[in-house]
């Protein structure tokens, strides 16, 4: 025999399912399931976390899965609570354009910071919202915004106009140029 703690647990979770998210922020459940009083709040997440049900990342941050099984890009651009995607040398790492291994996460959002979550490093460099916003280059990719190879390499130039490529053979630079272009980055001649 279910009770009603069971059934507001059920649609509770059903509604988490619906919205096809994994990771929310204290501010999202209260919102999702109308819950104002903060204690009662502060209750429920603590027996569901107790349960099993939610995963506690931190402090009024919680996942449905266990954090080691998170895209760890995913998390980082939740953990901002803002427009971010992954770029710059996390990008051009994974294409082979460059070849130092980095072990920070990068992402582009409208601050800057450097954070850690569950082993995972963040650098978060800041863009202006007239470059942010603009999706040229950009693509859903696993949940989350991330730059193509050519829009990471103009990212990249925007922030540090002397970064060398290890294997800038591998980029289209007409494609970088016309991304910067468009972007109204400042035009960078490659020696």
């Amino acid at each position: 025999m279910s009770t009603g703690y069971d059934n507001i647990t059920n649609n509770r979770f059903a509604q988490l399912a619906r919205m096809n998210e994994v990771i929310f922020h204290i501010s999202d459940l209260a919102n999702l399931w109308q819950i104002q009083n903060k204690n009662t709040l502060y209750t429920t997440l603590k027996r569901y976390v107790q349960k099993g049900l939610l995963f506690r990342i931190y402090r009024g941050f919680y996942s449905l899965k266990k954090i080691e099984q998170i895209e760890p890009a995913l998390l980082g651009i939740k953990a901002l609570n803002r427009f971010a995607y992954l770029s710059t040398e996390t990008v051009l790492v994974k294409a082979g354009i460059i070849s130092q291994v980095s072990h920070r996460i990068t992402l582009v959002s409208s601050v800057s910071k450097r954070f850690s979550i569950g082993g995972n490093f963040y650098l978060v460099r800041k863009l202006d919202d007239r470059f942010l916003f603009n999706p040229i280059g950009l693509r859903i990719e696993g949940g989350f915004y991330q730059a193509a190879v050519e829009r990471a390499a103009a990212d990249l130039l925007y922030f540090n106009p002397h970064y060398f490529f290890d294997a800038r053979q591998l980029l289209d630079w007409e494609k970088v140029k016309k991304i910067q272009e468009e972007l109204g980055y400042p035009i960078l001649r490659l020696k």
